[in-house]
């Protein structure tokens, strides 16, 4: 399973059964509201705390993804989910409500396919039948805890990205008709030096760089091998200085097949400046939006490389360099192989 130094190939080719994206009012204006299936008009989704509101997305898309599988709960042997929040307290709650082994992850905004690329390798080992695995965020929580309230109003530049409020998830499988997991690559925790938090895309740039690099390399890959490669929440300056890394290292990508989540889920002209971001955002644009053009034949091959700032309030206080990661997960249409 093991090929080259960080990536996986997964020989059984776990199966994507279904999936369940919730999203919110802003989202709802976006450039995809197709690819959800439940988009809410009130951010607070008839609770007192937006960091419930993002507990009940959650439990929302797991609910959705098991209902489109027809496969209850007690059959899940594990959920692998994570947010942005304090010791991920949502995704814990969640957790506790819906009554399944629960594994929790944190990459921050590359939570997805981390998450993504450890069920696949349990399913892939038969250490489990089903396996949920998601990622939510909250525009409100966020704001709240790792910049301003958002009653402050504070200005922001144009390097900075709106969360996006939602949840992603999918039921991974041992056998099934849906997408295949194929491989994935584990990324490692690297940093340009930067302290900005208002500039997560630019300080994100090196880490997808670095995982799209190791993946091509442990699989002897060309770019080409994929319709696209989909970052996960560079937005439209981590994108085009990631697009610069590789160009730098010689990796040949199309720019029309390097594509960001943060950039596909908002219209160019709602206020989300460099784009969206959040652990939501690749979890949504993948499962609802991507995934679902692998299903309908109009893509067969895609490299989804969620990006992830693993800042604190506490790190970035101390003026400390922001340090950044990416997961890549290859996911093919059943009849592709490597």
């Amino acid at each position: 399973m093991l090929k080259g130094h960080q990536s996986w190939i997964f020989e059984n080719r776990p199966a994507i059964l279904s999936t369940g994206t919730i999203g919110g009012p802003f989202e709802a204006k976006g450039n995809i509201p197709e690819a959800f299936d439940t988009l809410h008009e009130d951010m607070w989704l008839n609770q007192d705390s937006w960091e419930k509101a993002q507990q009940k997305m959650l439990e929302e898309a797991i609910q959705t993804t098991l209902k489109k599988a027809r496969i209850e709960k007690e059959n899940i042997e594990f959920l692998i989910a994570g947010d942005l929040i304090n010791q991920m307290t949502p995704t814990s709650f969640a957790a506790s409500t819906s009554s399944i082994p629960f594994l929790g992850a944190f990459s921050a905004c590359a939570t997805s396919m981390e998450s993504l690329a450890l069920a696949a390798s349990i399913i892939n080992a038969k250490g489990a039948n089903y396996i949920l695995c998601a990622a939510s965020s909250h525009n409100a929580a966020t704001e709240k805890q790792f910049r301003y309230p958002t009653e402050y109003g504070g200005q922001k530049p144009p390097t900075s990205q709106w969360t996006v409020t939602g949840a992603g998830c999918a039921l991974v499988a041992q056998n099934g008709t849906g997408p295949a997991v194929t491989s994935a690559t584990i990324g490692k925790v690297a940093d340009m030096g930067m302290t900005d938090p208002f500039n997560m895309g630019g300080a994100m740039a090196i880490a997808a760089a670095d995982t799209i690099e190791a993946h091509l390399r442990d699989l002897q890959i060309d770019p080409s091998y994929y319709d696209l490669i989909i970052t996960g929440d560079l937005g439209h300056v981590g994108r085009e200085v990631s697009f610069d890394l590789l160009r730098d290292r010689n990796i040949p990508i199309e720019s029309e097949k390097y594509v960001d989540c943060g950039i596909t889920i908002y219209r160019e002209d709602q206020p989300v400046l460099a784009g969206g971001s959040g652990a939501a955002c690749s979890a949504i644009v993948t499962y609802g939006h991507y995934l679902q053009e692998v299903i309908k034949g109009n893509l067969q091959r895609i490299l989804v490389v969620a990006t992830g700032s693993l800042h604190s309030t506490l790190s970035i206080q101390q003026k400390a360099p922001i340090p950044c990661i990416a997961h890549a997960v290859s996911i093919e249409a059943r009849g592709e192989h490597l």
